[in-house]
């Protein structure tokens, strides 16, 4: 929002929230109910195909938004190192709108215009005239608008918004308020309205002015360079002709210089030129690729968490991953199917995330595997193929700590990284499982005063770990499983084996959940029983009248920077314990790996977890006093 609201700011449909594409059915049902039910000869293919353009658009600027999180990710050739956060995300949510409106507008010409209708696929004079009125009057008059623009009335009613984002992202180009919006669809019509009303147009021309737009606005917004010194060389004219993602990115930074919109010959005739703009292009170009000091190597979980990673849609990453799928997912599913195919095919991980604490510097990198291809022996070696060729990609990086984040069955793949400590045992980078945290956390989840607790689904090495603090502390732990239950007799000790107890009893208010249970035996609990994850994994909710505590999961402090996504279900800026043991072993600098059934001090790396600004997380509900 700009700060000071002027007149028409708000979009005519902002009251209907994800609603909003409802205002173009309409025109998409006139679309193609006349085309099938006109005779040939009185089709309209243009109107036609006014839905498959706009849908290019989403398409075309969804490519830029995730190349561009994958390339700053990665750091090579990233321009401004400062940050993005949740405020931004939610700021230029409805960068789609001005895709409807200029749809509605397109619509409404093809209709009304004449000339508007029944185009040409080419005209070759129609496109020239195109590229000269673009190269002349809209230029000229853009460049006189966007100073207008900061002029401090303009700018604090409505500039100001689209300034707000200093680091930007593609779809920062098209998040404007929506009177300025007006004023630039007004401005980039001019070629097309005298296309059209001259009937020099074409579906070409239209088509291609509108992807030029589209794809300078993201360019100029993306945050990395990427136009080649070579282009210059050949052809030193293109400098007054075309910006690079440097130069737009200077006038985000510094505010009153380069204002031309795709053209910088305006700045260099009024002087309006920034002085560094070829020093930040050159530096830009020779940044190299960003070494991290701690790696967090994850996974896919279900088909549709892939758009919610951070390169996904930026939208669904900002908030926690539900189980309970959105209307517009099931109609994604030929994109899911196409997602899942080429990930089965993918031969190395990627970098989704960079985050910055202090002074480390933080990567996620996801392995292209899905949850159910872990449970598939003959992806097995694979997995552990990917994993291994991340360790050692790390290892040649200078990466102090890599988090096994593998949310999987990560004990039966490869028992929790000790495989690769077996095969690599002069390894620098200290491979970290997290466990000892997982454990302080869960302990730290139960309410105090509890006397006893049930254990649930699958045993891990949490789980295990969990189970024989609680009887070291004089607290009584009901296994329902016999197998499970003579395992970890053996693992206690004589003096507390009694608190151990084998039990199918339902009657425990605190159930301690791993993997493994099931709808039924989630219902045979007794009302207002507390479910504690110990996995990775939730649980699925149930019961309204039960009480569902977080997976092992802390509060980031605030100096953890560039957090704009949520780690799969959790809340915003809030980290799985997995994930942050990996960034307390860094700080700390402990030389030690935590893998395979090695359990590092749970005491220890609590209170210097608590130290270096992480926080428990506050019971969802008021449960523990009603335990």
């Amino acid at each position: 929002m700009a700060t000071k609201p002027g007149v028409l700011t708000d979009w005519p449909w902002t009251f209907l929230g994800n609603y909003k594409y409802i205002v173009m059915a309409p025109w998409v049902v006139h679309s193609v109910y006349s085309y099938i039910a006109k005779d040939e000869r009185e089709r309209d293919l243009t109107n036609f195909l006014i839905l498959p353009i706009l849908l290019w658009r989403m398409l075309h600027n969804q490519i830029w938004i995730s190349f561009s999180r994958y390339r700053t990710a990665k750091g090579n050739n990233r321009i401004v190192d400062k940050t993005i956060e949740f405020e931004q995300v939610d700021r230029e949510r409805n960068w789609d709108d001005q895709i409807l409106f200029n749809g509605t507008l397109f619509y409404l010409g093809n209709l009304t215009l004449k000339g508007g209708s029944n185009l040409p696929f080419w005209r070759t004079e129609g496109v020239i005239i195109a590229i000269l009125l673009h190269a002349g009057p809209v230029e000229f008059i853009y460049y006189w608008l966007h100073r207008a623009l900061h002029h401090h009335y303009l700018y604090s009613r409505y500039h100001s918004h689209h300034h707000s984002s200093i680091v930007t992202e593609p779809i920062t180009s098209v998040v404007h308020p929506f009177a300025e919006h007006i004023s630039y669809f007004t401005l980039f019509a001019i070629p097309l309205l005298t296309t059209t009303l001259t009937e020099t147009a074409s579906i070409a021309s239209f088509v291609g002015y509108i992807t030029y737009i589209d794809f300078m606005n993201n360019l100029g917004h993306c945050n990395f360079e990427l136009i080649p010194r070579r282009l210059f060389s050949i052809f030193p004219p293109l400098k007054y002709l075309m910006y690079t993602p440097s130069f737009h990115s200077l006038h985000h930074t510094q505010f009153r210089s380069n204002y031309s919109l795709f053209m910088p010959f305006y700045d260099y005739i009024y002087g309006t030129m920034d002085q560094s703009t070829d020093t930040l292009y050159e530096n830009s170009l020779r940044r190299a690729e960003e070494s991290p000091n701690v790696v967090h190597l994850t996974h896919l979980t279900t088909p549709e968490s892939i758009y919610h990673l951070r390169l996904g849609f930026a939208s669904l990453a900002s908030k926690p991953l539900s189980t309970s799928h959105n209307w517009y997912m099931r109609l994604m599913w030929p994109v899911t199917l196409w997602s899942m195919m080429v990930t089965w095919f993918c031969g190395r991980s990627f970098v989704v995330e960079r985050n910055v604490f202090k002074t480390l510097k933080l990567q996620t990198w996801a392995i292209p595997r899905y949850s159910i291809q872990y449970s598939l022996l003959r992806q097995r070696a694979k997995i552990n193929s990917l994993i291994e060729e991340a360790i050692l990609e790390a290892e040649e990086k200078g990466t102090r700590v890599l988090t096994l984040g593998l949310l999987n069955q990560g004990e039966e793949v490869n028992r929790n990284g000790e495989l690769f400590i077996r095969r690599h045992p002069q390894l620098k980078v200290k491979l970290v499982d997290g466990s000892s945290l997982a454990v302080a956390v869960v302990l730290n989840n139960i309410p105090k005063g509890t006397t006893k607790v049930s254990l649930r689904g699958n045993l891990s090495k949490v789980c295990c770990s969990v189970a024989i603090v609680l009887c070291q502390r004089g607290i009584q732990v009901s296994v329902s499983d016999e197998d499970d239950y003579i395992m970890l007799k053996e693992k206690c000790s004589t003096e507390v084996q009694n608190n151990l107890t084998l039990s199918r009893d339902f009657s425990q208010k605190i159930w301690l959940v791993g993997e493994g249970v099931g709808k039924a035996e989630q219902m045979k609990a007794s009302k207002g029983t507390l479910f504690i994850p110990v996995s990775q994994f939730p649980l699925q909710k149930l019961r309204k009248d039960c009480f569902y505590h977080y997976t092992p999961a802390m509060s980031t402090p605030k100096h953890l920077e560039n957090l704009d996504s949520c780690e799969n279900w959790l809340p915003r800026r809030v980290m799985s314990a997995w994930r942050i043991a990996g960034i307390v072993h860094a700080l700390e600098g402990w030389d030690v790996h935590e893998c395979g059934h090695m359990m590092f001090s749970i005491e220890k790396i609590w209170q210097a977890t608590l130290q270096h600004g992480f926080r428990p997380i506050a019971m969802p509900t008021d449960a523990s006093k009603k335990l």
